[in-house]
């Protein structure tokens, strides 16, 4: 298969890309690099093509048409919540001016399908049911979750109109290798990389709010799952079903470390959702997706690799 991965060098893009290469398909990576690395495609090496652009860049057209993938794996986004609320307009442009930009690029080049990174976390509001289905109303509550349902109804727009197929993963809180241990996001990269160094963790509230929490290497599946011919228009929950508390993460995260479990307390969050867990049964039955990783083993996995990395 020939493959374009957009944020195919941050976080969950580039162990995307590591598994299309473990099944030796073609690979063009697309990539703004402000806040994806290099360095997450080491592995990568010469077998795929790298091009630094931004997916609202008006020669977007031209890589793809060069690039002539079967299918798209949109990653490329504006992830940070709190970042979306401060400014919308620009967490628009990215997320939804670049989706479009990438949509019509790719009906032109005559991409079959695109497989579209949604929010899992965010795009329900908060459940009055859990673990939540998909069938669930849509109620985003941040600028950054209505640009991800933005997305999907433009792609399913754009495969009415077009016949560009297009399956939506909403995602639950991805974690594991690469992620980045800096900023608001990424609470168990941020937790392994201070316990490690010895600097002191923090906690919100009572430290009971609970999150889905699901490995990369599962995600990262799960995307090529997607990129078959079932699923056209249809969302996927991308989750483990099950929420853990922020202090039993710590608690893990801390075990699996050898390091004192004793974070601070801080206020709680002004906007946090209390609990937040995704159904995955539908991926199941119709993608056969399932998480093959427990909490603990990823949570070993993700604590191994910062260990490896410099200070």
């Amino acid at each position: 298969m020939r493959a374009l991965v957009t944020g195919g060098a941050g976080f969950i893009g580039s162990c995307v890309v590591d598994r299309l290469l473990g099944q030796h398909d073609d690979v063009t990576v697309v990539d703004d690099l402000s806040h994806g690395r290099l360095a997450n495609l080491a592995d990568a090496g010469d077998r795929i093509t790298f091009i630094q652009a931004d997916v609202q860049d008006s020669g977007l057209a031209d890589i793809v048409a060069a690039a002539q993938p079967e299918v798209i794996f949109h990653l490329a986004a504006q992830i940070d919540v709190r970042a979306s609320v401060e400014d919308p307009a620009g967490d628009a442009a990215i997320n939804i001016m670049g989706t479009i930009n990438l949509a019509q690029a790719a009906r032109a080049a005559g991409v079959r399908k695109i497989v579209f990174a949604s929010s899992g976390g965010s795009i329900y509001g908060v459940p009055t049911t859990l673990p939540v289905t998909e069938r669930a109303p849509i109620n985003p509550l941040s600028p950054y979750a209505v640009s991800k349902v933005c997305g999907e109804l433009y792609l399913n727009a754009f495969s009415q109109l077009n016949g560009l197929q297009c399956t939506h993963l909403a995602l639950a809180n991805v974690y594991g290798p690469r992620q980045d241990p800096h900023g608001e996001a990424g609470v168990v990269a941020i937790f392994a990389e201070h316990l490690l160094r010895g600097r002191p963790t923090k906690v919100f509230g009572d430290g009971g709010n609970t999150r889905d929490y699901v490995f990369v290497v599962d995600v990262a599946a799960a995307f090529l799952l997607a990129s078959g011919e079932t699923g056209d228009r249809r969302r996927y929950n991308i989750g483990t079903g099950v929420g853990t508390s922020d202090r039993q993460l710590h608690t893990l995260v801390a075990k699996a470390a050898g390091a004192p479990d004793e974070p601070e307390f801080a206020p709680a969050r002004l906007g946090d959702l209390r609990d937040s867990a995704i159904d995955p049964s539908k991926a199941g039955a119709e993608l056969g997706w399932a998480p093959a990783y427990d909490l603990g083993t990823g949570i070993g996995a993700t604590v191994d690799y910062f260990r490896g990395q410099p200070d």
